[in-house]
Formats: C-alpha cells, structure tokens, sequence
C-alpha cells in the first residue's frame, strides 16, 4: 500500500478525526459530507461552505476544526413551526 493509498484510506481517517488541525483534501471532504465535488465547488464559490485551506497553489482542503464549526452552524436547532 503505497502512503496516498493509506492517507485516504478510511481507518486512517478514522486515525485523525479528533485532529482538529488536518487539513481534509477538498474531494475527501465533499466525500465525507456526502455530496459530489461539483457541489463542493458551488458551496465555496456562493460562500456558504466552510473556512478552505490552500494547501498549495493548485489544491485546497478543509481542516478538521473548520468543517465541524460549519456543520454545527448548519445544525437545525428545533423544527419549524407549522404553517395553518
């Protein structure tokens, strides 16, 4: 198993989920929240997606603290009122 196979590998994400710091590539990422790049892409480009990380010139991530911030803002506290 060459390192790119075991950094992507889930049991080596499950490894560093309470590494707050590791910074998620952006496909890992949309895989993780269940939805395909291209959405990623318009969550980003709308503004309504997490803090990203330029990881270099060409590629972007999301960092592990930055994603659960997101989620927990995206949270539904209560369930909507009903409409009569």
């Amino acid at each position: 198993m060459t390192i790119l196979q075991v950094h992507r590998s889930r049991e080596s994400a499950r490894l560093r989920e309470l590494d707050d710091d590791w910074i998620m590539p952006f496909a890992f990422w949309c895989e993780l929240c269940g939805f395909s790049e291209s959405t990623g892409r318009r969550l980003r480009r709308n503004g309504k997606g997490p803090v990203f990380t330029r990881i270099s010139d060409r590629r972007i991530g999301v960092t592990v603290r930055n994603h659960r911030v997101w989620e927990a803002a995206r949270a539904i506290a209560e369930a909507a009122p009903d409409v009569a």
